[in-house]
This record gives structure tokens, C-alpha cells and sequence, in this order.
């Protein structure tokens, strides 16, 4: 399951990117997170390890990721390296800047387990994830317009 959407926020990158990084933030905005936690004294960079709990339609999900790309203002991105619930999942949130603020980008990428039936929880979850993604992205919008 692939979900990939923008938004336009009249706000620049720099201060949407706390709402990225900073958990009680992230939880702000994210509503199917119940936590985001730093797991090590590392909190930023390229292979910071971020515990995740995710409540989205299904049972909670714990889910431990690191992150791939960490460039300050522009992009952070994660990717699942031990969990329940999925059997890989990667997230992207990318900011651009635009002649009005920014442009927030947000793609995850999800596969279920159990083959067949896992491709199929994926076509119904797709259409649920699409509408949980808009909701998220107006909240960040709310939130770093306010």
C-alpha cells in the first residue's frame, strides 16, 4: 500500500520542521501515534532510532524505525526495522519551500503480512490511510499557520 499527498502551508520549512522532530509535537498533529519516543541519546541525523506507536484502524502497532534521511528544514524519513502489525513500512515527510510558505509532502509506504490476504488488507486500508493523511495534514497545517 503506497499513499503519497500534499499540502500547501503559508508557513516557511523552519517552523514546520519542530512539528517533525520534537514528540509532543509530532503527536500534535500525527492522531494515529500515541507515542513517538527517541530511543538513544541520538535525537536528529541520519540512523536516529524512533519508537512508534501507532493506533490506525487496526490493533496498535509497535514499531521501532530509524531514520534514513534527516536533512534539517527539508525531509526526514523513516524506515521500519522491527515491529508488530506490518511487515515493512517506510515514511517520508518532505518540505519545500514556496513563493507562500511551504509545500508538505507526506508518502508511506506499507506492506501486510500473510500474503494474498495482506495485499487485500492493503487495498482497503489504502482508502482509510488516504483520508487518516488528509486529516493529518490539515492539523500540521493548523498548527504551523497559528
Amino acid at each position: 500500500m503506497r499513499v503519497q499527498k500534499a499540502i500547501e502551508i503559508n508557513a516557511p520549512p523552519e517552523r514546520i520542521w519542530p512539528f517533525f522532530v520534537e514528540p509532543e509535537k509530532v503527536l500534535q498533529w500525527y492522531s494515529t501515534f500515541k507515542r513517538f519516543d527517541y530511543t538513544s541519546n541520538q535525537r536528529s541525523g541520519v540512523g536516529t532510532p524512533i519508537y512508534i506507536e501507532e493506533q490506525a484502524g487496526g490493533p496498535l502497532m509497535k514499531i521501532h524505525f530509524e531514520s534514513t534521511e534527516w536533512k534539517e528544514n527539508e525531509k526526514l524519513a523513516l524506515r521500519m526495522v522491527s515491529g508488530s502489525g506490518v511487515k515493512s513500512y517506510q515514511q517520508v515527510w518532505l518540505l519545500e519551500t514556496t513563493p507562500s510558505g511551504s509545500r508538505f509532502t507526506f508518502m508511506e509506504e506499507i506492506e501486510f503480512p500473510f500474503g494474498i490476504i495482506g495485499k487485500f488488507i492493503g487495498l482497503i486500508g489504502q482508502r482509510m490511510s488516504e483520508a487518516t493523511v488528509n486529516k493529518i495534514q490539515l492539523k500540521l497545517k493548523a498548527l504551523a499557520e497559528a
